[in-house]
């Protein structure tokens, strides 16, 4: 009742509690446990659009000293890991306009590492991501319109 009062409610309380305990977990990850969350392999956590955002917020944030996830001197394998997992998410069917948006947003942060790494290595990965974010902006797209039409049949 006093909960009714206050305009709490219980079920967002609950999905606060369940956010908060995605981000705590995903803050704890390494490159290979992201991974294995997004192609939802692990035991404990679901992959859902959340924490797809989690996910790819982490790779973007800076720590206190405005060190970035991914430098410029990391290793080839970690930023091979970073930019395949940047893909994986962008090809997931459960991506949301916000998770392409981090994804622009992290080629625009780690622009330089992208094309020190392609140089290198003699590889695309700058244009895989943008690929793979056309594609995920599609699905999107196409999502949004078959819960649209949904709502107006009203089922």
């Amino acid at each position: 009742m006093l909960s009714k009062i206050l305009g709490k409610n219980k079920d967002s309380s609950e999905e606060n509690k369940k956010l908060t305990e995605l981000t705590d977990k995903v803050d704890n990850m390494n490159l290979t446990e992201m991974r294995a969350y997004v192609n939802n392999k692990l035991k404990n956590f679901a992959i859902c659009s959340d924490g797809l955002n989690i996910v790819m917020k982490k790779l973007i944030s800076t720590d206190l000293k405005k060190n970035r996830f991914i430098e410029l001197d990391a290793m080839d394998t970690k930023k091979k890991k970073a930019l395949d997992l940047v893909i994986l998410i962008a090809g997931s069917k459960i991506a949301t306009m916000q998770v392409a948006e981090l994804i622009q947003n992290f080629l625009e942060v780690y622009s330089d590492v992208i094309a020190k790494y392609d140089n290198e290595n003699k590889e695309i990965y700058k244009t895989k991501i943008i690929t793979a974010l056309k594609g995920s902006i599609i699905t999107i797209k196409s999502m949004s319109e078959i819960t649209r039409k949904e709502k107006i049949l009203g089922n």
